[in-house]
C-alpha cells in the first residue's frame, strides 16, 4: 500500500451498519486492464447503483446532480484504505474503472432514474431546466483496517437554483463487513455500503421535492 499522511482524525458521523449475509450476484463488476497473462497492470472494479425498494413518492420538481467533491486520494481511481486512525493508503493492483467523484455522479443519477425519478433528474451538462441542484462532497470511501469495515460518508446539500439557497442537508455514513485484503474484497464491501448510502439519499431528496 503507498500511504499517505493525514493530519485529520477519523469524522464523526452516524453509524449504519449495513448488514450482509453474502455477496450478492450482479453487484461488482471486474475487468481485467491488462492484456491476457499480463500481472502487472492494476485491477479495474466498478460500482453499483441502488435500486430503492418501493418507489418514493412522485417528484413534482427537477434537480441536477453535480459531480461529487472529494480531497486527495479519494479525489482519483486509486481504491483507499486506513490503516491507522491517522494514515490513508492506496490499494496497489487495484483501481476503480474511473475517479470515483465521477463514477458517484454517474451511479446516484442510475440509482433515481431506477427508483423511477428519471424525468425529474440529470446531469448539469444536461441543460435541463431545474428547480434544485443536488451538491455533494464524498467526506469517507475507504476500507477501515483496524475496524475490518467499509466505511462510505457522503455530506449532501439539496441548493435551490438560481438563489443558491440551501434548502436541506444532511450526512449519510453508511457501512458494511469489509477487508483490504485484496481489490475485490475491497471493492465488494465499499460497494455494499455505497449501495445502503445510495437507498437513503434517493429516498431523502425525493421526499424534499
Amino acid at each position: 500500500m503507498n500511504e499517505v499522511r493525514s493530519g485529520q482524525r477519523r469524522p464523526m458521523g452516524s453509524r449504519f451498519a449495513a448488514r450482509v449475509g453474502g455477496f450478492v450476484p450482479g453487484l461488482l463488476l471486474a475487468l481485467s486492464l491488462a492484456a491476457c497473462g499480463s500481472s502487472s497492470a492494476p485491477e479495474s472494479f466498478d460500482l453499483s447503483a441502488s435500486s430503492v425498494p418501493g418507489a418514493p413518492r412522485a417528484a413534482r420538481r427537477q434537480i441536477v446532480v453535480a459531480e461529487p467533491l472529494a480531497t486527495s486520494p479519494t479525489d482519483s481511481d486509486r481504491i483507499v484504505v486506513r490503516p491507522t486512525p491517522d494514515t490513508l493508503a492506496t490499494l496497489k493492483g487495484a483501481q476503480w474503472v474511473e475517479r470515483l467523484p465521477r463514477l458517484l455522479q454517474t451511479r446516484m443519477v442510475q440509482s433515481f432514474e431506477n427508483a423511477k425519478l428519471s424525468r425529474s433528474v440529470g446531469r448539469p451538462e444536461a441543460k435541463i431546466q431545474a428547480d434544485y441542484s443536488l451538491a455533494s462532497e464524498i467526506r469517507r470511501f475507504e476500507i477501515d483496517v483496524a475496524g475490518g469495515e467499509a466505511i462510505v460518508e457522503i455530506s449532501v446539500k439539496l441548493v435551490a437554483e438560481g438563489s443558491g439557497r440551501v434548502v436541506a442537508a444532511q450526512i449519510f455514513s453508511t457501512r458494511a463487513p469489509g477487508s483490504a485484503n485484496g481489490g475485490a474484497e475491497a471493492a465488494a464491501a465499499l460497494d455494499l455500503a455505497l449501495g445502503e448510502a445510495l437507498r437513503q439519499i434517493v429516498a431523502w431528496t425525493a421526499s424534499r421535492l
